[in-house]
């Protein structure tokens, strides 16, 4: 399941979970600042998840992700919202995929999405979990007219705003006020930390769905020193049908300097 691990990571085996014996990978700095980073199985999801069933088919929140799927389906046939279309996958690789990260999402946080896209994950987590309060970030306007309409028909707790996050980042009403912010598909880790970091409190954490994520980490170690945050926990599964994902899980250890994001493409253009 692991495959190659970066360099300075150990491979110890864990206790057996369920009858099955859990291996964890152990990640020295530059990941760290100095801590041990445990690379795991995302048990949560990976080993039955129970009730992950009956939250996606049965009773009121499955009666929400069908309509979701519904909503999804008839959107993508008029402007590009997903790649995966069939019910299954989606269920399989939007839906489970979303809600694998839910475990590291605070009781009662409030969270800020970026790229928000169709909504994921922020759609699906808010459907199993309604304590937590969205503030989704999506810079294209029918992506963001199609994502209100999903939430008023569902009655989910989210605002959503047509904002680039580097802009989001300039505004008071955005900047360090997320106990959370989270992301899926959107760029690479030491640029996607620029986007992100900037919007999270201190204390806070920003939460990434990816898949091997390894290499990317490497490269996003410069970009977490600078931007005051230590990747404090990544945990991994197999997503039938996609192969392995990975959730990163960062805690914003110190204010961001006020330098960044940089703005004018420059995350993408040259990450940290």
């Amino acid at each position: 399941m692991h495959g190659t691990f970066p360099q300075r990571c150990t491979k110890r085996t864990a206790r057996r979970k369920h009858g099955r014996a859990v291996r964890k990978i152990f990640c020295k700095p530059p990941f760290a600042a100095g801590k041990a980073v445990a690379f795991g199985a995302a048990v949560w999801y990976n080993e039955g998840m129970d009730g992950k069933d009956a939250l996606l088919y049965e009773g009121a929140t499955g009666e929400k992700f069908a309509a979701f799927y519904e909503m999804l389906a008839e959107a993508n046939q008029k402007f590009n919202l997903t790649a995966i279309t069939g019910r299954e996958d989606c269920y399989a690789k939007h839906f489970a995929d979303s809600l694998a990260g839910s475990p590291f999402f605070p009781q009662g946080a409030r969270v800020c999405e970026v790229g928000s896209g169709g909504g994921f994950p922020s759609v699906p987590l808010m459907i199993a979990r309604p304590d937590l309060r969205f503030v989704l970030l999506e810079p294209t306007q029918k992506k963001c007219g199609f994502l209100r309409e999903v939430c008023a028909a569902l009655r989910l707790p989210a605002e959503v705003y047509a904002l680039r996050a580097e802009d989001a980042a300039r505004d008071a009403r955005f900047r360090e006020r997320f106990d959370v912010c989270c992301a899926r598909a959107v760029a690479r880790m030491n640029t996607l930390a620029e986007y992100c970091l900037p919007l999270v409190r201190t204390g806070g954490l920003f939460i990434a769905y990816k898949g091997r994520a390894e290499e990317e980490l490497q490269e996003a170690a410069h970009a977490f020193a600078v931007l005051g945050a230590r990747v404090r926990e990544c945990a991994r599964f197999n997503l039938e049908g996609a192969g392995e994902r990975t959730v990163v899980v960062a805690e914003k250890t110190a204010p961001t300097p006020a330098a960044y994001p940089r703005g004018r493409g420059r995350e993408r253009s040259r990450p940290l």
